[in-house]
């Protein structure tokens, strides 16, 4: 939606909080203790309490506000700016407009955020025809390597290895101009090493078996075959990248550039998040103003795993 639709909508902190109340209610509440899905709710303490056992659960409880103190509305603000514009907003730039003092508080709320966005999004598997390679991002050196000497290429300290997967299609009779294949959805996952039972353990997990992958010719794509129905390993040539894997390197080049203009000294422990909140947007791509609205709803519905003890903001990424 766009700013004066934004505005409109949830004008003040209660418009905010009433939505997100409406959406948990239409959700529905499950007592922690019990089980049981009716309540009574206490509008002066803002929580559920359960009509059997009388448990409260709090309305921030089991979603992406859980142990969060900031304002709905800031949760709000930062959702409509993460999803209003392609390239998105840095996080620096994010705590100005919500006038906040602190770095860190919002660092983690973004980080919360895409950690959802990327549990909604392993809900599905990617199917068809498929692409698949690694990408390399840069990132800060760990802390236990930076007194060794700096190695280059692949196995760089400075380069974080990513599993990258598109489902992608032939055009027939593109047009001109035009790339040779559709995309649908990506997936962008950290890896810790190019090793075969890595790359194979995350197929199994993240790839439908009716899938016909295309990659190199990579010895850590060797064991694949038997995992999906069909899987053709090309010897890649760089004329040949264009044709058989646009999109994975499309989708890898697009990340770089939006992560070098957004993040100062990325991590590579917190990489997966950023991932995440730009393959949830490239997989929404279509939704419009609605994109807004399933970044609320998935932001009711899961409860994020991030934690941080980082509290110097030259450090957070």
């Amino acid at each position: 939606m766009n700013i004066f639709n934004f505005i409109q909508q949830f004008p003040d902190e209660n418009a905010c909080r009433l939505r997100f109340k409406e959406l948990r209610d239409n959700i529905g509440i499950i007592c922690d203790k019990c089980n049981c899905t009716e309540h009574y709710w206490h509008e002066n303490k803002l929580c559920y309490e359960c009509k059997h056992c009388h448990h409260r659960k709090s309305l921030r409880s089991g979603t992406v506000m859980q142990n969060s103190k900031l304002p709905f509305r800031y949760w709000f603000v930062a959702m409509h700016l993460l999803t209003c514009t392609k390239k998105s907003f840095s996080i620096e730039e994010l705590r100005r407009q919500l006038g906040h003092k602190r770095y860190q508080p919002i660092w983690e709320m973004v980080n919360k955020l895409g950690d959802v966005m990327g549990k909604r999004d392993n809900e599905y598997q990617l199917s068809g025809q498929m692409e698949l390679d690694e990408g390399f991002f840069t990132t800060e050196i760990p802390q236990e390597h930076k007194n060794e000497p700096l190695k280059r290429g692949r196995g760089s300290q400075c380069k974080s290895k990513v599993l990258v997967m598109a489902e992608s299609t032939f055009v027939e009779n593109p047009k001109k101009g035009r790339k040779p294949k559709r995309v649908s959805h990506i997936k962008m996952i950290v890896i810790n090493d190019l090793k075969s039972i890595t790359i194979t353990d995350i197929v199994k997990e993240q790839v439908e078996k009716s899938a016909e992958l295309i990659t190199d010719d990579s010895t850590s794509y060797t064991k694949l075959k038997e995992h999906v129905k069909s899987h053709e390993a090309v010897v890649m040539k760089a004329d040949l990248i264009p044709t058989i894997l646009p999109w994975v390197h499309i989708a890898i080049s697009n990340a770089k550039r939006l992560f070098l203009c957004m993040h100062h000294k990325l991590k590579n422990e917190y990489l997966q998040y950023y991932l995440n909140v730009y393959c949830y947007k490239f997989n929404r791509r279509y939704f419009g103003d609605k994109i807004f609205d399933r970044l609320l709803i998935t932001a009711v519905s899961y409860t994020p795993d991030f934690k941080s003890k980082i509290y110097n903001r030259t450090l957070c990424g």
